[in-house]
């Protein structure tokens, strides 16, 4: 088939180079947005006298055409003619002649190829936006549902302290939060406008880029030809955030994974989002979380595919620059069908309340509380945090829950501070005290500072979130 390049050669391409280079197998995908950068590219060389009216005016109604049968599925993609642009101009030309070719004036597919990628990351990026929209929305309407349920909170996952597990739930909130955040901030650098950049150096023809710019619905245009054709820094960050969403998603998956087992007895998955063995006949196995952990992996190797694609490139556009959509979109992809599943996961989720309280107390979790209530008193923290120890030591050896315990048993621990609160207070009230600190709500609710577990900082927070929301 004939190349758009063939004058310059003596020769044909080989079967082999046309499968070895071909990308429409892939780049098909940026059909419809090619189309409306011809469309806008169309409409600025009217404009400009470049076409004449009616020239325009016969290209633009085959453009429609080309689009309705991409959307339709009837359009015939040719390997031979390499990618989306080449392929579309060739249909162009099937339908009016000689007239199709003059589309390509003032324009190059360098400068073509990287404005249709730019149209497809913003689309994207605003689809996944909304998406992580929907997950934290779930994430407060979870959130909300168990508002007070005290939950175990974990350091080296070892059980360490009690937090309400909408404190703990919202936890995640905040990080896609920051997510949402990160992927605004780089859809300014992505809806930069590089139609008219051409192959390296600009164009003679009298193009107007503020046209093409407005057209295609860009806030600003690239201001140096050379670096517009070959800059891809707005795919390696929005790649780089899609990995983030993907690592806070995994920790979330790791999470509930590890909360759903037979031993820990803390979160209840959906059987929809489940699945079973083939050997087994009783398991119930996360499957969803464990695929969105192990997809995390997934955007790491586009991440560190495209920053290899790019290390070594000398300006301005290079071949090599065809991969990079491979791994556009496969982290696009990915990250989009893993959103839905862990909004559906978060949204069906249910809690072992009775589990979930039953461990919020275990594990001695509440001797910091002791060791504080003993500071505050005026014991210095590191004698304070010296008797605790021992009196939690005599709780092991004596295989009892701090709560099965009783100040009576905490004062021989105390040595030289037994009489100075024991003067300050009767033995009843301390007996009082005691109990009052090993009670796992009354401890969550102690944490009463802002950003903490206690109940009245988190309904705070999430009437702030929800403010934020309703207004953003």
């Amino acid at each position: 088939m004939e190349k758009p390049w063939d004058g310059r050669f003596s020769e044909k391409v080989s079967k082999l180079m046309e499968d070895f280079t071909e990308s429409v197998s892939f780049d098909k995908r940026l059909a419809l947005y090619d189309i409306a950068l011809s469309t806008a590219h169309v409409l600025m060389l009217k404009k400009q006298g470049v076409l004449k009216e009616n020239e325009a005016e016969e290209i633009l109604k085959a453009l429609k055409q080309i689009r309705e049968e991409i959307e339709s599925g009837k359009f015939v993609w040719k390997k031979e003619l390499e990618d989306v642009h080449m392929n579309i101009e060739k249909r162009l030309t099937e339908l009016i002649g000689d007239l199709g070719k003059k589309i390509h004036i003032g324009r190059s597919r360098n400068d073509q190829v990287v404005t249709d990628v730019r149209l497809f990351t913003r689309e994207n990026l605003k689809e996944i936006l909304s998406l992580l929209k929907e997950v934290k929305k779930e994430i407060i309407k979870k959130a909300k549902e168990y508002i007070d349920l005290p939950f175990p909170g974990y350091t080296h996952l070892q059980l360490a302290q009690p937090v309400l597990f909408s404190h703990y739930l919202l936890a995640y909130y905040f990080m896609f939060d920051r997510d949402e955040n990160r992927i605004k901030d780089t859809l300014k650098r992505v809806n930069i406008s590089p139609l008219g950049s051409a192959a390296l150096a600009g164009t003679t023809v009298n193009i107007d880029r503020e046209f093409t710019k407005e057209a295609l619905g860009f806030d600003n245009i690239t201001l140096n030809s050379m670096d517009a054709v070959s800059d891809r820094d707005f795919l390696i960050e929005t790649i780089f955030d899609l990995a983030l969403i993907m690592m806070h998603i995994s920790r979330l998956s790791e999470d509930l994974i590890i909360y759903s087992s037979y031993e820990f007895n803390l979160i209840d998955l959906p059987d929809s989002l489940c699945t079973g063995s083939s050997i087994m006949p009783q398991k119930k196995n996360p499957d969803a979380l464990e695929l969105a952990r192990g997809k995390c992996s997934r955007l790491y190797a586009d991440l560190v595919g495209i920053l290899t694609l790019l290390k070594g490139l000398p300006l301005t556009y290079n071949r090599d620059l065809q991969e990079d959509k491979i791994f556009l979109f496969d982290a696009i992809d990915t990250t989009k069908i893993t959103l839905k599943i862990i909004k559906e996961v978060i949204k069906n989720l249910k809690v072992n309340k009775e589990r979930a309280y039953e461990l919020s107390k275990a594990n001695y979790a509440l001797a910091t509380d002791i060791a504080e209530f003993l500071s505050k008193e005026g014991i210095p923290f590191r004698d304070a945090h010296n008797i605790v120890g021992k009196f939690v030591r005599f709780a092991i050896d004596a295989q009892k829950d701090l709560d099965e315990l009783s100040y009576k048993d905490l004062r021989g621990f105390l040595g030289k501070y037994k009489d100075t609160l024991e003067k300050k207070y009767s033995l009843e009230y301390l007996e009082k005290i005691y109990k009052d600190l090993v009670n796992p709500l009354k401890a969550i609710n102690r944490r009463n500072v802002v950003g903490g577990t206690a109940l009245n900082q988190v309904k705070k927070v999430i009437e702030i979130l929800e403010k934020n929301n309703l207004e953003g």
